[in-house]
């Protein structure tokens, strides 16, 4: 993740923005313009540590944003917590040294951010957990909070899962309403297979044998099997295997952790979650901030 481009800064922004961040009035009313304070990122839970890279970010980005001057900052975690890690209840994972208003100002923010990531990272490896020993990889989907994506979608490969599609114009997917609407599967895949660009592949979700059946025919260079049961699938793998060996096979549809792994020993090679990112509950975290002596 490049914490430091545009897109992430943008989006680090409109959360401050949204907040009122630079015009704090309890914290401006009630607390000394250059008191240090020093804050603690907690665990409350145990849990897959995603956006830590976030705040010296934010806190570059405050300062931006406020009117008065903040002083410099220093943000410290052991050298063993980073993204992606697992934490246990009670460890803390940063200290944000800085200026008392700006960390009270941006505490909300920050834990927001990490919380969902966090959450996301964690519910995430759950499902990496439960297809161990398997070939089966675990992809997120569109399924995302708009204008967070790419947030998102890093903290998928922070509990250790792949990323699908990031938008439209990664990928070439064709959906059951390209079907209904593109004069069925035969006819949108030609299509999608004459017009595509160097290097895209071309893949099919399919629902029922006739519509396999069709995808294997018109050459389908990956095949999504959607709303199939375990049995179902474990028999359309088959049948893909013995006439395109090589396309690769993705199933999804209503995806939980007690029957992901059948589909996983069904033979395919992604299981696609769109809980991951629609349905992750926010991690419990805190920020203990206490005024530095000097």
């Amino acid at each position: 993740m490049d914490w430091k481009s545009k897109r992430i800064r943008t989006i680090l922004e409109a959360a401050l923005a949204e907040d009122k961040a630079a015009n704090d009035v309890t914290t401006a009313l009630t607390i000394p313009p250059g008191l240090r304070a020093s804050g603690t990122i907690v665990a409350k839970q145990a849990c897959i540590v995603s956006g830590l890279g976030s705040i010296p970010v934010f806190l570059e980005t405050f300062a931006k944003m406020s009117s008065s001057p903040v002083g410099r900052f220093e943000v410290v975690s052991h050298p063993e917590i980073f993204d992606g890690v697992k934490v246990k209840k009670g460890q803390p994972l940063a200290v944000i040294r800085h200026n008392a208003r700006a960390l009270l100002s941006c505490e909300r923010v920050i834990l927001n951010l990490m919380q969902r990531m966090s959450g996301i990272a964690t519910l995430t490896n759950e499902f990496v957990k439960a297809v161990a020993g398997t070939k089966t990889k675990v992809l997120d989907t569109r399924k995302t909070i708009p204008g967070l994506r790419v947030l998102d979608k890093y903290a998928v490969c922070c509990g250790g899962g792949v990323n699908h599609r990031l938008d439209l114009q990664d990928g070439i997917l064709i959906k059951n309403n390209h079907i209904s609407l593109g004069d069925g599967l035969p006819a949108a895949l030609e299509h999608a297979l004459k017009g595509r660009k160097a290097g895209q592949v071309v893949q099919v979700e399919v629902r029922s044998d006739l519509e396999l059946a069709q995808a294997i025919e018109g050459g389908a260079e990956s095949i999504l099997l959607d709303n199939m049961t375990p049995s179902q699938v474990k028999k359309a793998v088959k049948q893909i295997h013995a006439k395109l060996p090589n396309v690769p096979i993705e199933a999804s549809g209503n995806m939980n952790l007690k029957t992901v792994r059948d589909y996983a020993l069904a033979g395919v090679d992604f299981v696609s979650v769109g809980a991951l990112t629609h349905s992750a509950v926010a991690v419990d975290l805190s920020m203990r901030i206490t005024a530095d002596v000097y």
